[in-house]
């Protein structure tokens, strides 16, 4: 009992010496990282000169975080997770069974969400509801819907796809333009704008057949690339970088409008207060009911033949060709599908906006996205709405986090940091999980019996 007692005090002295010493090496990574974007400062005086400040007492936050969390995660956080695996593993198939949560989480979240705008107004009033709503209820969803998109392509295809943001472009500009143009409503223009992003998501395809991988990946990336340069150098269509501004409000199927000055205003009719939320609540739903579309249409396609060809392709394209699947039309199939749905996005945002210019669809909103679904678990749509609330969701928190500036000061402004604060949670969350917040999913072929697969099984993570 002493020698078992005496290895066990050995151990824990170890542990905490590592744990302790990836600390210190953690802080100075973390100095030299951050000494330069933290620590200092260029400001402009009235005299348009340049003022260098120094902010060593932000900079020793920043170091001291990464130190202690890193203590924290090497000393007690990986062996209680370690401890958990092995004790979750050892368990009995009866006493595995899943939770009631757990078993029924989707039909949770959705009902959460169809009653989350009128509770938003109970909670804060009709105007006051409007900043929940928009900036944190319909900005969420509409990522989850691209991301969505872009799992048929990377999650379930396999094709690493870096410009996606260009289908997203099309769908806005298609509805943007037609809709001054022609005077073309909402409701026929949003599967237009969807046909036409799905046209040049084959467009896209043709080029790629015959690329995979790193190859793959830049090809996609100039596409998305250049229709950014033709958004902004075909003024005649396009206005540049001007944008196209004054883009027609969707309607509720023609029946209700939300112009003020139209006879059928939806207050109006209904006789409630002059509001624009009441806009944006029915936007609320309309994303709402797009992104559900984009989940339904995913998990039928994956149980269809075509589903089944987009994951062989993942795994193994000459084993795929091996047993006769025609990997030309699997890999148009793939992004034609995953195009219209970011078409679809698209045509939603440039309702939501009002307006559309090519700054918002840079090549950072693809990198967002993409880390959207490697976060969530490449293959895993409620792992990927997960990761699409806990990334926008906690970016758009940080505008809300006024408190901040008591402790680092009156100039601390928290949303600058968003990107910093962005990657950095990737950062801990793929050392965290590796292979996404949900790293198994259940195949769609099995055989007598149903089972999840584990990612530490699939090849990086895909399930």
């Amino acid at each position: 009992m002493s020698n078992i007692s005496n290895t066990h005090e050995s151990a824990g002295r170890n542990l905490t010496a590592r744990a302790l010493r990836e600390g210190f090496f953690a802080a100075l990574v973390a100095l030299g990282l951050f000494v330069l974007f933290v620590g200092l400062e260029t400001t402009q005086n009235i005299r348009n000169e340049l003022v260098l400040n120094q902010r060593w007492g932000l900079l020793a936050v920043f170091v001291i975080v990464a130190a202690v969390g890193r203590f924290l995660s090497v000393a007690y956080i990986r062996p209680w997770m370690a401890a958990r695996k092995a004790a979750a593993t050892s368990k009995a198939p009866a006493e595995a069974e899943e939770s009631f949560f757990k078993r029924n989480f989707s039909k949770i979240a959705i009902a959460a969400l169809l009653v989350y705008p009128p509770l938003m107004v109970m909670l804060f009033g009709v105007q006051g509801s409007l900043k929940w709503v928009d900036n944190f209820g319909i900005q969420i969803l509409i990522y989850v819907m691209l991301a969505w998109g872009l799992n048929i392509v990377v999650g379930l295809a396999g094709l690493l796809d870096l410009g996606y943001v260009a289908f997203y472009a099309v769908g806005a500009y298609s509805y943007a333009l037609l809709s001054q143009q022609f005077g073309l409503s909402f409701w026929v223009l949003l599967p237009l704008s969807g046909i036409l992003a799905a046209f040049w998501g084959i467009i896209l395809g043709f080029p790629v057949l015959r690329l995979k991988g790193d190859y793959l990946a830049i090809v996609t990336l100039a596409f998305g690339e250049i229709i950014r340069l033709v958004l902004i150098n075909w003024t005649e269509v396009t206005r540049g970088t001007f944008g196209v501004s004054g883009i027609p409000k969707a309607s509720v199927f023609g029946i209700w409008s939300f112009d003020v000055g139209a006879a059928n205003y939806f207050p109006k009719v209904f006789g409630l207060a002059m509001s624009s939320a009441y806009y944006k609540i029915f936007l609320f739903y309309l994303i709402l009911a797009l992104a559900l579309l984009t989940a339904y249409v995913t998990i039928r396609l994956r149980r269809m033949p075509i589903g089944r060809a987009w994951e062989a392709l993942r795994e193994d394209e000459i084993a795929c060709r091996s047993l006769g699947i025609n990997t030309v039309t699997t890999k148009l199939t793939a992004f034609a599908t995953g195009a219209m749905f970011g078409g679809f996005a698209g045509s939603f945002f440039a309702v939501r906006q009002g307006f559309v210019s090519p700054e918002s669809f840079v090549f950072l909103e693809s990198a967002i996205i993409l880390a959207i679904v490697v976060l969530g678990g490449m293959g895993s749509l409620v792992g990927i709405a997960i990761a699409a609330v806990v990334m926008i969701g906690g970016t758009e928190l940080l505008r809300e986090m006024q408190f901040l500036k008591q402790i680092f000061g009156p100039e601390f402004t928290p949303e600058l940091y968003r990107m910093l604060i962005f990657g950095l949670a990737m950062v801990i969350v793929m050392v965290w999980k590796p292979r996404g917040f949900v790293g198994s999913r259940e195949p769609t072929a099995f055989l007598k019996e149903r089972k999840a697969v584990s990612g530490t099984f699939t090849t990086e993570g895909h399930g």
